[in-house]
């Protein structure tokens, strides 16, 4: 089931997982220090939690969950075959799981993720992500420039 995430910058994780919880009536899928996930079955809905990044109340960035990751190639060809530039993220670590994922912009800056889950992944405490030794320190850094700022 493919379902939109929604990734959220706030200002105290347990008061937001507290509110969410109560609106969409189910506890968080994963919780981690700083960062909390919700998988809401009804509407099909990714909401991604996260502390101290970001202006609190704001967008993060935003994204569509697939079920392969032959359909994130798709989407990336896809997206490439309409002019779009986009940038690819094979097996990275990042907000607690393996990912392999495309990013491309819209218009306006905001970042968008098509990705899928291949396993949970347990990181350092407070990071959540893992890069390549001397590369950026934060997962997305090969997205596109807005999309760095997610996780």
């Amino acid at each position: 089931m493919a379902r939109i995430q929604l990734a959220l910058n706030v200002a105290d994780l347990d008061a937001a997982i507290g509110f969410y919880s109560k609106l969409f009536g189910t506890a968080p899928a994963k919780v981690r220090s700083g960062y909390a996930n919700f998988a809401v079955e009804s509407p099909p809905l990714k909401l991604v939690l996260v502390e101290g990044h970001g202006q609190p109340g704001t967008l993060n960035h935003l994204g569509v969950e697939v079920v392969s990751t032959a359909e994130v190639g798709a989407t990336q060809r896809r997206l490439g075959s309409e002019g779009l530039a986009t940038a690819t993220e094979d097996h990275v670590e990042c907000c607690y799981a393996v990912q392999d994922k495309v990013w491309v912009d819209a218009p306006d800056g905001e970042p968008w993720e098509i990705y899928t889950v291949l396993a949970d992944v347990e990181l350092p405490a407070g990071e959540f992500g893992t890069v390549e030794p001397g590369a950026d320190a934060r997962c997305c850094a090969s997205a596109p420039e807005s999309a760095q700022r997610c996780c």
